[in-house]
């Protein structure tokens, strides 16, 4: 019992120091990944965030434009998945890069992400949960 108070007070400063974080999820800020995520991998948003900062990254957001319009991740670029040109779009993507791809919710990233790889490029990986769950995590989204 004498230690009660102690404690407490160690609880409190664990709960104000793990609840506070520094800054927001950003594709442009903060700390980047040690390495490219393999082929195929579904991320975290924290580890999204990270990976997207990797050098010769292109950040794609495969939803529609009006989507895409309403909020996206900053720097990145609109192919829509369900046009009727994405396939065509993505072969003229440059084969030497990274791509990292995002939806709403993780569906259609994840169509995307295979039809990508069947077109040649590699490594793509994409956000687990879509740009909701980047929003989840406190990301920050830019119009």
């Amino acid at each position: 019992m004498r230690f009660a108070p102690a404690l407490a007070t160690l609880a409190a400063v664990a709960a104000l120091l793990s609840g506070c974080s520094s800054s927001p999820l950003s594709p442009t800020s903060g700390p980047t990944a040690a390495a490219v995520p393999a082929n195929g991998t579904s991320l975290a948003p924290a580890d999204f965030a990270g990976a997207v900062k990797l050098p010769n990254t292109v950040l794609v957001d495969v939803r529609t434009p009006a989507e895409f319009a309403s909020g996206h991740l900053a720097g990145a670029i609109n192919i829509d998945v369900e046009a009727a040109d994405f396939a065509s779009k993505a072969q003229a993507l440059d084969t030497t890069k990274t791509y990292a791809v995002y939806c709403r919710s993780g569906n259609r990233s994840k169509t995307a992400m295979s039809m990508m790889v069947q077109l040649g490029l590699s490594p793509v990986y994409d956000l687990a949960g879509g740009i909701n769950n980047w929003k989840s995590a406190g990301g920050e989204v830019v119009n």
